[in-house]
C-alpha cells in the first residue's frame, strides 16, 4: 500500500519517524508489516497496511503539538480496537497535567472509579492502577468534591529492617511509599505537594496509621493491598466516613506476606464481589504502558504459570 503524509514542515516528518526511524520500527513490529518510505512518501506492506496508515495518520496530527514517543505510538495502535476507531479522550485533568488513557480496562477503572464508593484495582506493574488513582484523587481534590487525600501502603517489604533505619516510623516508610509521592508531585509540583502535606490536606502514611479513625469526606487509597492481611484489610476498609472514596489497588502475583493464603486482598475480592457500589477492575499485560520490555515480561510470568 503506497500513501503520502500531508507534512507541514520537515520537522514533523522527522518527529513521525523518530531518530533513525525508530518510530517507524516500533509500528512495523507492532503490526507486523514493513514500511519503508522517501520523505512523505510511503509504502507499507503486510495484512496490517490500513492499521499502519491510519496509525501514522494519527501520528501526523500529534506531531503538530507534541514530540512523538513510544507511549504515543502505543496509544494509537491500541486505538484501533476501541468502538469508534478513536484515542480514548482526555478524562483526568489536574492543574499541571492531562492524563490520556492507555486502554479499554483503564477507561473502565476510571469510570468506575466515579461511580462507585469503593474499587479494587487488580493486576501487574505498569498498568496504572495506582497511577490512575492518585491522578483522580488530585481532580476530585482539586474540583473541591473531597477535602482530602489519604494514602496509605503497607510496610511488609520491610519487616524487621524498619528498626535499622534512621528516623521514625513515618519516616521508615517513607521510601516504600515513594512511587504514591512522585505521582503526587507529577500531578500537582513539589512545592505545592509538600505545603498540602504540611497542612495535612494530602496525608501519606503507612497502614498501621489507620487504626481507630473515620476518614470523612477523603479521598483514601490503599497501594500493595496484597500485603495487608486479613484483619488489616477489614480495618482499614473500615475507615470510611460520609462523603468518602476508596480505591484498593495491589497484584495478587506480588504477594510478600510468610503466608500468601492469608492476603487481605485475595480475600476481599471473594467476600465483597456481591455488594454493591463496591467495583472490581481487572488489569493484565495487554494494559501496561510502561517500556514495551514489561509488557513481555509479564507475559513470559503469565504463560509459566
Amino acid at each position: 500500500m503506497k500513501f503520502s503524509l500531508n507534512i507541514k514542515r520537515s520537522e514533523q516528518l522527522a518527529n513521525i519517524c523518530g531518530s533513525l526511524d525508530k518510530n517507524l520500527e516500533n509500528i512495523a513490529n507492532n503490526l507486523n508489516v514493513t514500511i519503508s518510505n522517501k520523505g512523505a512518501d510511503f509504502n507499507i506492506k503486510g495484512n496490517n497496511s490500513a492499521k499502519a496508515v491510519s496509525v501514522l495518520q494519527d501520528l501526523l496530527s500529534i506531531s503538530e503539538k507534541k514530540s512523538i514517543d513510544f507511549s504515543d505510538i502505543d496509544l494509537c495502535i491500541k486505538s484501533l480496537n476501541s468502538p469508534n476507531g478513536e484515542a480514548p479522550s482526555v478524562t483526568i485533568k489536574t492543574s499541571k497535567k492531562h492524563i490520556h488513557i492507555r486502554s479499554g480496562n483503564q477507561q473502565k477503572y476510571v469510570n468506575a472509579i466515579l461511580e462507585n464508593d469503593a474499587v479494587f484495582a487488580v493486576g501487574p506493574a505498569g498498568t496504572g492502577k495506582t497511577y490512575l488513582a492518585v491522578a483522580r484523587a488530585v481532580e476530585a481534590l482539586e474540583n473541591s468534591n473531597v477535602k482530602r487525600i489519604v494514602l496509605v501502603r503497607p510496610a511488609v517489604e520491610a519487616g524487621e529492617k524498619l528498626g535499622f533505619l534512621p528516623g521514625d516510623l513515618s519516616e521508615k516508610v517513607d521510601p516504600y511509599l515513594r512511587p504514591i509521592y512522585d505521582a503526587l508531585y507529577e500531578f500537582i509540583g513539589f512545592e505545592k505537594v509538600n505545603k498540602l502535606i504540611e497542612k495535612n490536606v494530602i496525608e501519606v502514611a503507612p497502614l498501621a496509621f489507620m487504626r481507630g479513625r473515620t476518614l470523612n469526606e477523603s479521598y483514601i487509597i490503599l497501594d500493595e493491598a496484597q500485603n495487608t492481611t486479613i484483619p488489616q484489610m477489614k480495618m482499614f476498609l473500615t475507615r470510611m466516613g460520609f462523603g468518602s472514596k476508596m480505591v484498593i489497588t495491589g497484584d495478587i502475583t506480588q504477594i510478600d506476606l510468610p503466608n500468601p493464603s492469608q492476603s487481605g486482598l485475595k480475600d476481599a475480592l471473594k467476600i465483597l464481589k456481591n455488594i454493591d457500589h463496591i467495583a472490581f477492575c481487572n488489569f493484565d499485560a495487554n494494559d501496561v504502558v510502561r517500556h514495551q520490555l514489561v509488557k513481555k515480561i509479564v507475559s513470559a510470568y503469565d504463560r509459566d504459570k
